[in-house]
């Protein structure tokens, strides 16, 4: 995610703080010491810290949790409105979608109660220790209140994804989802106004589950889409190539020249040596270096799909390895095509427009 500082990596995780955290944090230690000095300041920066910590520690129940099921999390961000750990791929079953997502509330609930045990209990039984009372007790409070937010079936939240894994045990995948979608929309409206009444930070929250639904219900029918199509019958079958010894003036002429962002690298074989992306092409022109060739800024570990392959696993592919293109090669090995996310999105739109065959 743009914007975000790679803090430390645990079991293969990177944590990322995104900037506007930061901005957060910095705002409220302002408002803080202008109401009360440096020692309320300080006092609730810790508390607001540690809440996050539970965050981060509910995002990191999602990643083992999917890792049990071979999906692994390249990395979690830390946004102002929460955290969010970017899997690999969805699971394909419903029941491991189930597991995963209960699992980072359940973590808070881990929490909860060992601050319950910890000494916490006066927040449960007094609900203004959440303002008077002492650490524990606020934490145990938000805990309990993170637990609760967190499985209302607000789609993309944990409960949403609950709901929308309970409804793929009957439902196909991209049905299941598109309901879920239209829940969450609800909630969505609800959260934003509850928010312009009362708290604006809904809306934030409002608008991250209207987007998110939508986006994943578009996810959902993309998939749909691509397990009846070959990779042959979307993949890009004009374009440009280069080799490792190009200049980077060369990759750039190709590049205003054309509408591709990215340009498969061959060898002296004719075999696929890496991808040049745009984003690596451009980074490498800020550092002004003349000695540097396509070959050294270009992706080596760009993985290949065939001509055959089922567009969902090639789509798959692109998903684990976050590859913004995917070379295409047939059976002798030869680069025949480039497969793009827009071309995902072109088979989908075409496919979402043209009538249902009627079965004589």
């Amino acid at each position: 995610m743009s914007w975000s500082l790679p803090i430390f990596r645990i079991a293969g995780i990177q944590l990322r703080i995104h900037i506007t955290f930061l901005l957060l944090i910095a705002w409220l230690a302002f408002g803080y010491y202008a109401q009360g000095g440096s020692a309320v300041a300080l006092s609730r920066v810790i508390f607001i810290l540690l809440l996050f910590l539970c965050v981060v520690l509910h995002e990191f129940g999602h990643a083992f949790a999917a890792k049990a099921f071979g999906i692994n999390t390249p990395d979690i961000t830390l946004l102002p409105i929460g955290g969010v750990a970017r899997l690999e791929r969805m699971p394909e079953e419903p029941v491991q979608e189930l597991i995963i997502a209960v699992a980072g509330p359940l973590v808070n609930v881990v929490i909860a109660l060992g601050l319950f045990v910890a000494g916490g209990s006066q927040a449960l039984l007094n609900p203004s220790s959440i303002e008077g009372g002492g650490l524990v007790a606020q934490l145990l409070t938000i805990n309990i209140m993170l637990v609760l937010f967190n499985l209302l079936p607000a789609f993309p939240m944990d409960g949403g994804r609950v709901l929308r894994a309970l409804l793929a045990t009957r439902l196909s995948y991209a049905r299941a989802t598109q309901v879920a979608a239209n829940v969450g929309q609800g909630f969505a409206f609800i959260f934003g106004f509850i928010g312009l009444l009362w708290n604006p930070f809904l809306l934030f929250i409002a608008l991250f589950v209207y987007i998110g639904a939508s986006q994943e219900a578009a996810l959902a029918q993309m998939k749909d889409v691509s397990r009846r199509f070959p990779v042959s019958s979307a993949m890009v079958r004009e374009f440009r190539t280069l080799s490792g010894d190009a200049s980077l003036q060369e990759a750039v002429d190709a590049l205003l020249a054309t509408s591709q962002h990215d340009f498969p690298v061959v060898d002296d074989t004719g075999g696929i040596a890496g991808l040049l992306t745009r984003q690596d092409l451009i980074a490498a022109l800020r550092k002004n270096d003349p000695a540097l060739r396509v070959g050294d800024v270009m992706r080596r570990d760009i993985p290949t799909v065939t001509t055959g392959t089922r567009f969902e696993d090639a789509f798959r592919i692109m998903q684990e390895c976050n590859c913004p293109a995917v070379p295409v090669l047939d059976r002798m090995k030869r680069l025949v095509g480039l497969l793009t996310p827009e071309n995902v999105t072109e088979l989908m739109m075409v496919q979402s427009a043209m009538p249902p065959r009627r079965v004589s």
